[in-house]
């Protein structure tokens, strides 16, 4: 499990260290089933607090990408098509939405704007 942590951002280290293991999740990197380390040893590991790895695995378990086992620690969970649809769909929404507000920043219409995602879009085929 790799993950990498900035201090720099405004994004607390909590949801870096959940967005980087729920990337991993998604991607397949990290299989169901996988053992996580325990939060003592990802705080230790991550040099941050133990509240903030707690934080960080009991948003993960909450949003079903992991689940806990008392006595024997945190562990990847299956992931259903349709949840990881979901959030790949959450993630394009606030991608979008940033442009969105970028382009009305520059003065970009909303006809321009779909221009250049269908140039984009076609790119990608």
């Amino acid at each position: 499990m790799n993950i990498i942590l900035s201090n720099r951002g405004k994004q607390p280290i909590y949801e870096q260290i959940y967005e980087q293991i729920r990337d991993q999740i998604l991607s397949h990197e990290l299989k169901p089933g996988y053992s996580l380390p325990s939060m003592r040893q990802l705080a230790k590991e991550l040099n941050v607090s133990l509240i903030t790895s707690k934080r960080a695995y009991e948003e993960l378990e909450k949003d079903g990408f992991i689940y806990s086992v008392v006595g024997r620690g945190s562990f990847v969970s299956d992931q259903n098509e349709e949840m990881i649809k979901e959030s790949k769909m959450k993630g394009i929404e606030e991608q979008l939405a940033a442009a969105v507000h970028n382009s009305k920043d520059v003065g970009l219409t909303l006809t321009e704007l779909q221009e250049l995602l269908t140039i984009l879009y076609r790119e990608e085929e």
